[in-house]
């Protein structure tokens, strides 16, 4: 017999353990595994200490650090629903992880779809705009909520008032920061959609203008002729010169292109037989002046002389006029027209951080002698006025030099303004656009433009000047520009087996192209104006070999 009292076994035949110092007599000592005590039901917890709900299981192993709290609320950015597991609430993570996984998954198969059935275009269409902007701003609410309940979830009040300041306030700047790239995105959209409102309008109110199909967009043609002009027009010159004239017909099917590029001194243009212009100037646009009657001078002519051009509005006179003469010099008929300010180019190329050109050779600019600076030779990179110079300056060149530099300015900033450095600067060129750009093309063919210019990237372009000594602008020989313009539009839908046609070139991206060799002298017989101009001298050549792209 024991003369002290004995541990009663605990119906199992064993006795219970020790009772840990601290414990009260007759109560056992809980432990987390690790020999650490835990508090006993009823017990008072510390401020910092994890809670134990119904059914004696704690949420949390440890109370979460100040850093470590910001840590999961900003993996919830990325990982949404990472911080709810942490906290213990596995239902709810388990969820918004589904929720995100499915969203990326309906991203993705949309991209693919998108991209196999060719049918980006639709990404111009009003709805569609509309529909990206209202999704962004509600991608802006949901991750501003995500990130608030993850930080709540977290269990902030547990921390002690600085950490509840330090946490709340670095939470705040994350909201912010998650919310910012989804405002741009929508103000981003917001301001395409005003942009393309602007400059392409609507045919809704035109009852004269042909509908577009959306299943037939092109009308049955399988070439669309698209007049593309660089406007002479400034703050101290009246109206508007058209000093870069070029054609681009596009194959519908293929994407493959001719580039007809046409001189401004190009003299004594006709009009369409029968037409009002063609019966004011039966013998060529103003035939009477043998040092006058540009091509450049026909936009402006027709504004100014409504009576000579009727049924037709202010703006709207000199683009029907220049297209019936270059269609019917070409002998194509121009679809639409798009003209670009040349100063609102300037613009365009500081949106866009300025272009990169090899200058063959010193390029004095400003006034007559090119007092206001100088282009030095080798590669450089312009600023947006210096690039407007480079293509314009005459000073101790002619116009058949200048129109080789303007396509150098044109190739340069098609190959440099690059998705990535529209879509950063896309504010900038939006607003340059709609105060400089003007064009016909209704606002419904807009989706159909997009997918054509996606399959002229990618295509054969081949390109004709009308410069001498192959084509005198004083008394043009208009039978030899038309079937060189034929010959081009064919050797553009061929193979690049041979060499092409005298003073075709292949501009970048050509597949396929090869330099032409210098061309042989035409046979037929070309009337010899009464001052020759200056010619280049040069065959002809590819524009990355010209430009040193």
């Amino acid at each position: 017999m024991s003369d002290g009292p004995q541990d009663a076994p605990d119906g199992r035949g064993t006795l219970p353990p020790p009772a840990q110092p601290g414990t009260q007599p007759g109560t056992r000592g809980l432990s987390d595994g690790q020999g650490t005590p835990l508090p006993q039901a009823g017990a008072a917890s510390g401020p910092a200490g994890p809670s134990r709900p119904a059914g004696g299981r704690p949420r949390f192993a440890r109370p979460l650090t100040v850093g470590a709290l910001i840590g999961w609320t900003a993996l919830s950015v990325i990982l949404p629903g990472a911080a709810h597991l942490r906290s213990g609430r596995r239902r709810v993570g388990y969820i918004l992880l589904t929720i995100f996984g499915a969203l990326l998954l309906a991203a993705l198969v949309g991209g693919l779809v998108i991209s196999s059935d060719g049918n980006t275009g639709f990404v111009a269409r009003d709805s569609t705009l509309m529909t990206g902007a209202a999704l962004a701003i509600a991608g802006a609410l949901a991750w501003f909520l995500l990130v608030l309940f993850s930080y709540i979830s977290l269990g902030p009040e547990r921390l002690s008032g600085r950490g509840q300041i330090v946490s709340g306030i670095a939470v705040g700047v994350l909201c912010v920061s998650v919310m910012a790239p989804f405002a741009l995105t929508a103000s981003t959209v917001l301001t395409l959609k005003e942009a393309a409102n602007t400059i392409f309008e609507s045919n809704a109110g035109n009852p004269t203008a042909a509908p577009v199909k959306h299943e037939d967009p092109w009308g049955g043609r399988d070439r669309v002729n698209f007049l593309l002009i660089g406007g002479d027009g400034a703050g101290n010159r009246e109206g508007v010169r058209t000093d870069s004239m070029n054609v681009a017909s596009v194959h519908v099917a293929t994407g493959n292109t001719a580039m007809f590029s046409l001189p401004r001194n190009l003299q004594h243009v006709r009009f369409t037989p029968g037409t009002a212009l063609a019966k004011q100037f039966p013998n060529g646009f103003m035939r009477e002046l043998p040092n006058g009657g540009l091509l450049n001078e026909v936009w402006q002519y027709a504004e100014d002389h409504p009576e000579v051009v009727p049924g037709k509005k202010t703006g709207q006179r000199g683009p029907a006029a220049l297209m019936d003469a270059i269609g019917y010099t070409l002998n194509l008929k121009i679809d639409y027209y798009a003209l670009v300010n040349m100063f609102g180019f300037a613009h365009l190329v500081d949106a866009i951080g300025g272009l990169k050109i090899k200058v063959e050779r010193d390029v004095p600019w400003g006034g007559l002698y090119g007092t206001a600076g100088t282009i030095k030779a080798g590669y450089q990179k312009l600023s947006g006025e210096e690039a407007l110079w480079y293509g314009r300056s005459r000073v101790g060149s002619d116009d058949f030099s200048r129109m080789a530099r303007q396509r150098c300015v044109i190739g340069a900033f098609a190959q440099q303004a690059t998705p990535s450095v529209v879509l950063t600067n896309f504010a900038k060129i939006a607003s340059v656009a709609k105060k400089s750009a003007k064009t016909d093309i209704p606002r419904e063919l807009l989706e159909h433009i997009t997918e054509l210019g996606l399959k002229v990237k990618d295509a054969r372009i081949v390109s004709l000047q009308f410069v001498p000594p192959e084509f005198y602008t004083g008394s043009p020989d208009w039978q030899k520009i038309r079937a060189a313009t034929a010959k081009t539009l064919r050797q553009s839908v061929r193979p690049a087996r041979r060499p092409q046609a005298a003073g075709v070139t292949a501009s970048p991206g050509a597949s396929g192209a090869t330099p032409t060799a210098t061309p042989k002298p035409s046979r037929s017989t070309t009337v010899q104006p009464s001052q020759t101009p200056t010619q280049n001298g040069k065959s002809a050549q590819s524009l990355d070999e010209a430009c040193g792209f």
